[in-house]
């Protein structure tokens, strides 16, 4: 009898590696696991980082990328893949075979450009490959105030009707369905646009004061993908996964690790107080 049948179902990570297990990879297989999903990981880089920055990053060869795709799709049910951080044009490659050859269920696309530390995660001449080749390939991107202008070689949003214009440029770039982030815009609200082409929804959350916000948006993007994989539609993973976000903030400053931004709160749903 395999985990699916006991348990629950499968989603998949691709992304880099956080040595502080605030973000990336680690921070997938936490949400993961607090939304009763199991876990299975592509590495496409290591990074050395911790609460105060990103120290250094090793791209992983884009054939070891591609090999763990190959194993993972090839022996375990997954219902639902989490894109994250690729590093380079190599990566992208790599991961677009994987997809073609593998896989036949949502994926969302966390755009990882930036590090909120400022530090570059995204090549800059691997832009055009992830905007016009990995992005039309996604059933969500997810990218943030900076990522979406990123993307679209614009100026920052001021203000949500430019945060709405630019979920509709995006989807007419060719996303299938876009959520640009508000989270970092100043204000009392985390207010994010969802687009689909139909449907223009703003979801938003009252703004919590703490320093521990790394790993928010990848966070977010394994929850969408998480409750994609049990079931959810995708308007609903969103607006359920934005919920467990906001809790995940609430919570946040029950931990204390690192000296600088510490991690979300992943399991805050499944850790008790008098634990």
């Amino acid at each position: 009898m395999t985990f699916d049948e006991i348990e629950g179902p499968i989603a998949l990570s691709i992304a880099g590696s956080d040595s502080s297990g605030g973000a990336g990879i680690q921070a997938d297989i936490k949400t993961f696991s607090a939304l009763k999903v199991y876990g299975a990981t592509v590495v496409t880089a290591i990074t050395a980082q911790n609460s105060l920055g990103v120290q250094a990053v090793l791209p992983l060869p884009p054939d070891i990328i591609l090999r763990q795709m190959e194993s993972v799709f090839s022996d375990l049910a997954i219902r639902a893949v989490k894109i994250g951080m690729l590093g380079n044009e190599d990566a992208i490659d790599a991961v677009l075979e994987g997809l073609k050859r593998f896989s036949q269920v949502p994926i969302v696309l966390d755009p990882v450009m930036v590090a909120t530390s400022g530090d570059r995660l995204l090549e800059e001449d691997a832009e055009t490959a992830l905007r016009t080749r990995l992005l039309p390939m996604a059933t969500l991107v997810t990218p943030n105030l900076e990522e979406a202008a990123l993307l679209l070689s614009d100026h920052r949003a001021v203000g949500e009707g430019q945060q709405r214009d630019q979920a509709k440029r995006l989807h007419e770039a060719g996303a299938k369905a876009v959520l640009v982030k508000g989270g970092h815009a100043p204000g009392g609200e985390a207010i994010d646009v969802f687009y689909d082409g139909a449907q223009l929804q703003r979801l938003s959350a009252s703004w919590i004061d703490t320093k521990n916000t790394h790993g928010t948006g990848c966070t977010l993007s394994s929850a969408i993908t998480a409750f994609l994989a049990r079931g959810a539609t995708l308007f609903d993973a969103v607006e359920r996964a934005k919920h467990y976000v906001h809790e995940a903030l609430v919570q946040a400053d029950r931990l204390s690790i690192g000296r600088g931004r510490g991690p979300v709160h992943h399991f805050h749903n499944v850790w008790r107080e008098k634990e």
